[in-house]
């Protein structure tokens, strides 16, 4: 029970997500946007679409993106599902964003 907290009756849970990554490092950066593949993951939430209908312009005219791949994921609130990071793993970079 060590994710749980009993207290007076209640039980409290920890919400957070089960699994956690250890030892992880990050990604290499970029040293430019240019000709790259570039791929966005939204929440899906109301406010998304337009903020990356804009980061969508913005990557392809500022930063001369060859490709930008748009995906939602399934559930607002869980990690995104495996066949989406597998594919996020053929992009050169990844913008994942929340929107209220």
């Amino acid at each position: 029970m060590s994710d749980q907290l009993k207290a007076n009756g209640w039980v409290v849970l920890d919400p957070s997500h089960e699994e956690r990554v250890v030892g992880a490092e990050p990604a290499t950066r970029l040293s430019t946007l240019a000709g790259a593949t570039v791929g966005i993951i939204s929440n899906g939430k109301e406010n998304t679409r337009q903020f990356f209908d804009n980061m969508d312009r913005i990557l392809r005219e500022q930063y001369e993106v060859a490709e930008v791949v748009r995906r939602i994921k399934g559930n607002y609130s869980a990690p995104a599902e495996d066949e989406l990071m597998a594919e996020a793993l053929g992009w050169d970079a990844v913008l994942s964003g929340v929107g209220d």
